[in-house]
């Protein structure tokens, strides 16, 4: 006797037809035609079971905070970051946890279940963090939340930043967070990753640095980064969010750099969404996309996933908590549109982010925690092409958010799919 049993599903690796058996919040078998029974049964009709969505970089501090007090006009990062630093000041704890509450909402509707939010610790009274402290906990049933202890400000260029990023850590935040490249000189960005390695060793924390966010080909943080990785001994454990000067780097140091970054066994977190937005902004044409060398990347071996990193905030006025319209405009930006390349894609934005944050018994095998997504699609290929409702979101063998088919453009096996009233949808008829 299972809890629950979802039948006729369709796995991201390709299999289909398949049962998934859940007892005790754990996956108890993966296999077709399980014959016992259970408390309830799920029939997936040849739709596409995946593993939860994961957002490894997100910036919950800010998130919903769109308008307020003004909006970006230039829409740039530069004034993002200002418009932030104008409103920092006046936000209240209460605030900070309501809207991030609202949006942790929305993200489960979306089968989003982890997500690793940066908070700024510029601000010496540190609000933010006591919000998303309270935040993390709050939400603990339905959402696993880490947090980055991030100087947005810079760790050296913001007053008392030094002392704040310690107390944040003291209080309770996860991992390590930077942003050498804006500090005052390239010496201190240099110096400020030395730093934040060496205080995560000590602690004994993964660390993970906005680095390199500009069009700048000379701005080279990830080169320290790696090695400073591999001098404390903190391979595996080390993200380099952005990292799109590599995009405007020339080909012959990225040569160099890549193999650097493959020892020190860096993760690397691309945002499509912000970096297609934000970076090229001096350009007039060509103008460069910014987003980093993703293909190259994951050839060269290094783990690569995919952030959403805001949604409605001062650097980004749009965004869904989707974590399929990030992958979706990675095929886009990245150019990876064939077959294996959306099988990539899809991997950043759930089993690679989910390495990312270090997580464990992720996945649909036995064994595993009974945490899944049934989509309106048929594999991943299709879930990336449609970005496709969620019908149930199941946390922990219990299913948290249900929605219902959509009634539309929806195409199964390349086939339309049409309505039989008072049935759900069935392909090909």
């Amino acid at each position: 006797m299972f809890d629950l049993v979802i039948r006729n599903a369709n796995l991201p690796d390709g299999r289909k037809g398949i049962d998934i058996a859940i007892a005790g919040g754990r996956i108890a078998a993966v296999e077709p035609g399980i014959a016992a029974t259970a408390g309830e049964e799920i029939d997936a009709t040849g739709r596409l079971v995946s593993p939860p969505f994961v957002d490894p970089h997100f910036h919950m501090d800010a998130t919903l905070s769109l308008g307020i007090p003004r909006l970006n006009i230039s829409g740039t990062l530069l004034e993002g970051i200002a418009l932030w630093g104008e409103l920092r000041p006046i936000a209240t704890k209460q605030e900070l946890v309501d809207r991030a509450l609202r949006y942790c909402d929305l993200a489960v509707t979306q089968g989003l279940l982890f997500i690793r939010s940066h908070v700024d610790t510029s601000d010496p009274r540190l609000v933010t963090v006591e919000a998303m402290l309270e935040v993390r906990d709050r939400i603990r049933p339905y959402i696993d939340l880490q947090l980055v202890a991030f100087p947005q400000d810079g760790y050296y260029r913001a007053r008392d930043g030094v002392e704040s990023l310690s107390r944040a850590l003291d209080m309770g935040v996860d991992i390590v967070g930077g942003i050498p490249h804006f500090e005052r000189t390239m010496e201190e960005g240099r110096l400020s990753v030395e730093t934040l390695c060496r205080i995560a060793a000590e602690r004994g924390l993964p660390v993970d640095m906005h680095c390199d966010e500009t069009d700048d080909p000379m701005s080279r943080h990830i080169e320290t980064l790696a090695a400073e990785t591999v001098r404390f001994g903190l391979q595996g454990r080390v993200a380099g969010s952005h990292l799109t000067s590599m995009h405007s780097m020339d080909n012959y140091y990225v040569s160099k750099l890549i193999p650097l970054m493959a020892e020190a066994e860096i993760n690397v977190i691309p945002n499509p969404l912000i970096n297609i937005m934000l970076q090229g902004r001096h350009d007039t044409y060509p103008k460069r996309r910014g987003m980093t060398r993703v293909r190259e990347l994951m050839a060269a071996g290094l783990n690569v996933s995919f952030g959403h990193d805001c949604v409605m905030d001062p650097w980004y006025s749009m965004g869904s908590g989707d974590m399929l319209e990030v992958g979706h405009m990675a095929i886009h930006v990245a150019q990876m549109a064939g077959i294996e390349d959306k099988r990539k894609i899809f991997d950043a934005i759930t089993v690679n982010s989910a390495r990312t944050m270090g997580l464990e018994g992720y996945g649909l095998e036995k064994g595993c925690k009974a945490d899944m997504v049934i989509l309106q699609a048929a594999d991943t290929i299709e879930a990336l092409r449609l970005k496709p409702g969620r019908l149930a979101v199941i946390k922990g063998g219990k299913v948290i958010a249900r929605t219902a088919p959509r009634i539309g453009e929806l195409f199964l096996d390349g086939r339309p799919a049409r309505i039989d009233p008072g049935r759900d949808y069935v392909p090909g008829i």
